[in-house]
């Protein structure tokens, strides 16, 4: 992982914890004319909104109702998921070996395997 992802992250993380109007004051806001269903008040009217979080650069939009501020809050809902899924940092993996007892029953069951099929390979 790069400093720049690991400092991405990082900003996702501490943006998760901001309250909605300040986590809102760091997003650019965009309206825009969101066609589709929803009539003539949907296709001639800027109700979608895309959200922009600068310190990430994540955008997340949302288009669904004919309404631009319950469009806005179901951005910032996105948003905050998108935040979640991006300040997620997995655990280093150490490789591990098997232990002893577990190698000697491996090759204790094969064993017994290998006698099980060859006592079906003897004529009676």
């Amino acid at each position: 992982m790069t400093n720049e992802e690991l400092e991405r992250k990082l900003a996702a993380k501490r943006a998760l914890s901001l309250p909605q109007d300040v986590l809102l004051s760091e997003c650019d806001e965009e309206f825009f004319v969101a066609g589709g269903p929803g009539g003539q008040h949907r296709n001639k009217t800027e109700s979608g909104v895309r959200l922009t979080h600068r310190p990430t650069e994540l955008s997340v939009t949302a288009t669904e109702r004919r309404s631009q501020a319950q469009n806005r809050t179901a951005a910032l809902e996105r948003l905050r998921e998108a935040l979640a899924e991006l300040s997620f940092i997995p655990r280093t993996r150490r490789p591990t070996r098997p232990s002893r007892s577990s190698q000697r029953r491996r090759v204790e069951e094969k064993r017994r395997h290998g006698q099980k099929k060859a006592q079906r390979r003897e004529e009676p």
